[in-house]
This record gives structure tokens, C-alpha cells and sequence, in this order.
């Protein structure tokens, strides 16, 4: 159809379809394509934070919105039931995984390269596509860089572009709790027996499972390997709630808590490092504190027992 190409800052994409991902499926006689609405708009919903399962369409939708707008901004018919694009400046996506071994640069460092360069240049005329970010580098690390960034993108006065941001770390839904112009959705999966079924449909809300192993299983991994990556999961979902649950490293094996000591040292002979995480634990509220905030101050005070040699 013929889009409305005009000065708001409104994108509103109704039913719209990936222009070479949709022709490809039929020419292969596969299913159907799935088409996604899509609203964004730097005063009510400036960022779209997405969460599902690998393989379910959040990479096809992000490049989907993208071609659209340009296909609109060059004049051509757009693949969907009506589209409304307020004029772009510039499209910036941070997509794929790439390095440059020659000059020294990792994957990871290509990554925050690209990520440094969006923040830099985007403007609130901007797109914005966010593919992953911080996964190249430990769990901490990444969260903590992906969650920084998007509130750059929301905070920074003059910017607010309009962000699609696909990610597998659940925590980012948090965001919409503080951050009024934050919105999640996710694409739906369903489980069947052993399987896992993409309904490649994009619905409001975060993203309850990753279904990472029943996706290995599906690339063909050995059952083997499945079965103990599932008993493994089991254990890390359990120390969780229990940290004094079985390490996935020792079968059956339990873990000290974080401030349990051995049998035969006194229970109440706490060492200085162990009584001064207990205060830090004791001055938190949970009630108040972000997921990111959380995750900080246990590192934190990980790091200082590991340092004085405790527990």
C-alpha cells in the first residue's frame, strides 16, 4: 500500500510484513507470514523493548520496521495495511555479530564501537534498532551496559529516538516500571510435549521463558547434551531460591551458602567480612530497588568476601 510519509514523529505500522522474507517463505511453500503491528512515538512510546525466544521473529520484525521506513522515505509502496511514518534522519541499527581480528578489535569492542557511534549521532528524528546489547561480555557487565544504554536513549534531553530494542535479558522490562515512555512485548512461543512452537505474533508484555535449550535441541544438539544442559538448568533455577542448592559442577554435590562456614567452626563466630555483608543485606530494601541495583549490590558484596577470604 501507499504510505503517509509526513512531518509527525509518529511511526505506526498496521499488519506489516518483511519485504524478502515473506516472498522467500512462499516460494519455499512454508507457512505464512506473520504480520506485526508496530507504534512508536517519541511522547507516549519511545522505546519498544522486545523479549522472546530465539527464532521467533524478533530479528525478521526489527529488520521488517527498518525496510519499511526506508522503502516509504524513497517513495515505493510499503509491504503492510497502512502505514503513518514521520519523517527519519537517519536509521541506525546495532544487528549481528562481526570483529575485526586485523586491527585488533573483538567482537564485543565492535559492538560498543557501534553502540557509542548510535549515541553519538542519533537525534530525536532518529531509528533507532537495537539487536542485542552487551552479550559479547560477562552477564553483569552486559546488563548493566544494555540497561545504561537504554535509559540514555530515554533520559538524554533533546534525543528521545524512537528505539526498537530486541533483548535476552529479561531485566530490561523493569525499565517500563520507572521510565514512562518505555513499553515490552514479546513474541509468543508455546510448548508441546518436548517441543517448542513460534507463533512469530507480537504481543504486549515481557517474555516469560528464553526456551534456549529446546532451540539447541532443535538446531541438533546431542540428546546427551540436552538432557544434562535441562538437569543443569534445574539446579541454577533452584539456587536461585536456594543457595544452598547442588553447583551444576558437582553432581549431587551441596554448596555452602553465602555466609554458611564449616561444621567444625563455631556457628556465631562470624569473620568481619561475613558481618559486614550481612549489614549491607540488612540495609537494602527490596521494595526499592531495581534489578539492576540488586544485581549490583550482590556483586558487591560477592567480591568483598571473595577478597577477605571469606565464607
Amino acid at each position: 500500500m501507499r504510505p503517509v510519509v509526513d512531518q509527525s514523529e509518529v511511526l505506526r505500522i498496521s499488519a506489516g510484513r518483511h519485504p524478502v522474507v515473506e516472498p522467500l517463505l512462499a516460494a519455499q511453500g512454508r507457512d505464512g507470514f506473520v504480520a506485526n503491528d508496530t507504534e512508536l512515538d517519541p511522547a507516549r512510546e519511545q522505546i519498544l523493548i522486545l523479549t522472546g525466544p530465539n527464532m521467533s521473529g524478533k530479528s525478521t520484525y526489527l529488520r521488517q520496521v527498518a525496510l519499511i521506513v526506508l522503502m516509504a522515505q524513497m517513495g515505493s509502496f510499503v509491504p503492510a495495511e497502512s502505514a503513518r511514518i514521520g519523517c527519519v534522519d537517519r536509521l541506525f541499527t546495532r544487528v549481528g555479530a562481526s570483529d575485526r581480528l586485523a586491527r585488533g578489535e573483538s567482537t564485543f569492542l565492535v559492538e560498543m564501537r557501534e553502540t557509542a557511534e548510535i549515541l553519538g549521532q542519533a537525534s530525536r528524528r532518529s531509528l533507532v534498532i537495537l539487536d542485542e546489547i552487551g552479550r559479547g561480555t560477562s552477564t553483569f557487565d552486559g546488563l548493566s551496559i544494555a540497561w545504561a544504554v537504554a535509559e540514555y536513549l530515554h533520559d538524554t534531553p533533546g534525543l528521545r529516538a524512537r528505539t526498537l530494542f530486541a533483548t535476552h535479558y529479561h531485566e530490561l522490562t523493569e525499565l517500563a516500571r520507572s521510565k514512562p515512555r518505555v513499553r515490552n512485548a514479546h513474541f509468543e512461543a508455546r510448548e508441546w510435549g518436548d517441543e517448542v512452537i513460534f507463533l512469530r505474533r507480537l504481543a504486549p508484555g515481557g517474555a516469560t521463558r528464553s526456551y534456549g535449550i529446546q532451540v539447541a535441541r532443535l538446531a541438533g544438539l546431542p540428546e546427551t547434551v540436552i538432557e544434562r544442559a535441562r538437569e543443569v538448568l534445574g539446579r541454577l533455577e533452584g539456587t536461585e531460591a536456594d543457595a544452598g542448592g547442588a553447583t551444576p559442577e558437582a553432581d549431587g554435590a551441596p554448596q555452602l551458602g553465602l555466609f554458611s562456614r564449616p561444621d567444625s567452626e563455631p556457628r556465631d563466630a562470624l569473620a568481619p567480612a561475613e558481618s559486614a555483608a550481612l549489614e549491607a543485606l540488612r540495609a537494602l530494601d527490596p521494595e526499592r530497588l531495581t534489578p539492576i541495583d540488586a544485581l549490583t549490590a550482590l556483586h558487591r558484596i560477592v567480591a568483598r568476601l571473595r577478597a577477605e577470604g571469606a565464607g
